[in-house]
């Protein structure tokens, strides 16, 4: 493959701030690059950009490209988009950040790629602690914020790399993995694919790309089809719960809501006892897949525990954020309804008087497919309460709102703004109540504001 970075020197990040686009600009500039970018909305992850060095130009104008000999854009950015269209015609190469992050995964040895409808970043995560607990100096490409990175890539400098892998347009195609990792494969963004033979297709042609080994979900009957359908060649390791995979926990035992120890089987041999410190029996299985993958390149069976120990989650998948006034506020990334009910019946496990679900729909295609679905998955909330739909790349030929998905479920609200949300909230929840937000907007700033309007403080992640 033709490589984009040789001779480049000023590189241009459209979308900067998107979770894609940050690890990578974090990488490129530990190498040396100089970069810009530009983003529509202030976050946290802007700021994040912006303490690194790089100037960031909030809002998308073609005056934003000027001196970029290289400009990378987000496949989220869309085609009449004023900064996209000058860099299309300004004669710079223009590549989307899937490009990119294949190019940088076709420089290591040992590339894992981590995909899979759901769990993918926490996987990634959980694998990137193990590594770092085994002493490997890697590079790692996260869509969520780890603090054992400060952030969501790091640069490395050895032939090891981790890399979160998403399906989403068939971006993860441009990868060039030696290990894949295979979670699941669920319905999701069936506003690209279409159908679930689609989506499974595209699973296919992953594995057809993968090099050494699969290690794959041996339970999950769309990740079957999916590898069975390939002309993969390499070595394929099986997990999952069932004692016919060759990883599996055993002997489960919940210590606390956070904190969970099973016994790591492989073929019918105990390896050892794993104690993970992130709720829900969806994660117990999302660590034996990272401990299956670390055993399996050469990681030395110590090192599980030693860097699962030091992991609490990824920043916004069950993050604690505050215990105010005897209300403890959560924040997560849900964003399809086998995630949020995942989410809720983890959360409704827990030792609460009432779970409340305050929920960001994300797209409108999504939301319009998959009413029934989020409806059935957010009634197992005691409280339910909407934001508005974000519409991100879409613009809603669906006439779709959120109070339609609010009318699907009794007692549900639903509001116009995040400010009446906040409040709405603070004055109904009470003493052992859990307020969790969710969704893979912007549904996060909801919390910060209920944590001060309840009188604490917000430490924002850098």
């Amino acid at each position: 493959m033709e490589d984009f970075l040789n001779g480049k020197k000023h590189i241009h990040f459209i979308g900067i701030g998107g979770s894609g686009m940050y690890p990578l600009a974090q990488i490129l500039h530990v190498q040396g690059f100089y970069l810009t970018g530009s983003d529509n909305n202030e976050t946290e992850t802007l700021a994040a950009v912006r303490k690194m060095g790089i100037p960031v130009f909030l809002g998308q104008r073609a005056e934003n490209i000027e001196g970029a000999d290289l400009i990378v854009h987000t496949a989220a950015i869309m085609s009449d988009n004023p900064e996209l269209i000058a860099a299309k015609a300004s004669g710079v190469p223009v590549i989307e950040r899937s490009v990119l992050l294949g190019l940088i995964t076709s420089r290591y040895k040992n590339a894992v790629c981590v995909c899979g409808t759901h769990g993918k970043t926490t996987a990634t995560s959980m694998l990137t602690h193990i590594f770092l607990a085994d002493g490997i100096d890697l590079t790692a490409v996260i869509g969520g914020k780890l603090k054992a990175i400060h952030g969501s890539g790091i640069c490395g400098k050895s032939d090891t790399m981790v890399c979160e892998a998403c399906e989403f347009v068939d971006t993860f195609l441009k990868l060039y993995p030696n290990t894949s990792v295979i979670l699941n494969i669920d319905c999701d963004h069936l506003d690209y694919f279409k159908t679930m033979d689609n989506l499974r297709a595209s699973f296919t042609k992953f594995c057809n790309l993968t090099t050494d080994r699969i290690v794959y979900n041996g339970d999950d009957e769309n990740t079957n089809i999916a590898l069975n359908n390939s002309v993969f060649a390499g070595e394929r390791i099986s997990f999952g719960k069932s004692e016919k995979n060759d990883y599996y926990p055993a002997n489960i035992e919940k210590v606390s809501d956070f904190h969970t120890k099973f016994d790591l089987m492989h073929r019918g041999e105990k390896v050892d006892t794993i104690s993970i410190h992130v709720p829900g029996a969806h994660n117990v299985l999302n660590a034996v897949a990272a401990c299956a993958a670390a055993l399996e390149l050469g990681c030395k069976t110590e090192s599980l525990n030693k860097g699962l120990s030091t992991f609490f989650g990824a920043v916004r998948r069950f993050e604690k954020l505050a215990e105010l006034n005897g209300i403890t506020i959560v924040d997560d990334y849900a964003h399809h309804p086998t995630e949020v009910r995942t989410l809720l019946e983890t959360a409704k496990k827990m030792n609460f008087r009432r779970v409340w679900a305050v929920h960001q729909p994300f797209t409108y295609s999504r939301t319009a497919t998959l009413i029934n679905e989020f409806a059935d998955a957010l009634k197992i909330a005691d409280k339910v309460v909407l934001t508005e739909i974000m519409g991100s790349r879409e613009k809603n030929t669906y006439n779709i709102y959120s109070k339609d998905l609010a009318e699907k479920i009794p007692g549900a609200v639903n509001f116009a703004t995040f400010d009446e949300v906040a409040d709405y909230v603070c004055a109904n929840a009470q003493p052992g109540d859990l307020v969790i937000t969710f969704g893979c907007g912007d549904v996060y700033k909801v919390a910060y504001l209920m944590i001060e309007k309840l009188g604490g403080t917000v430490e924002h992640f850098e």
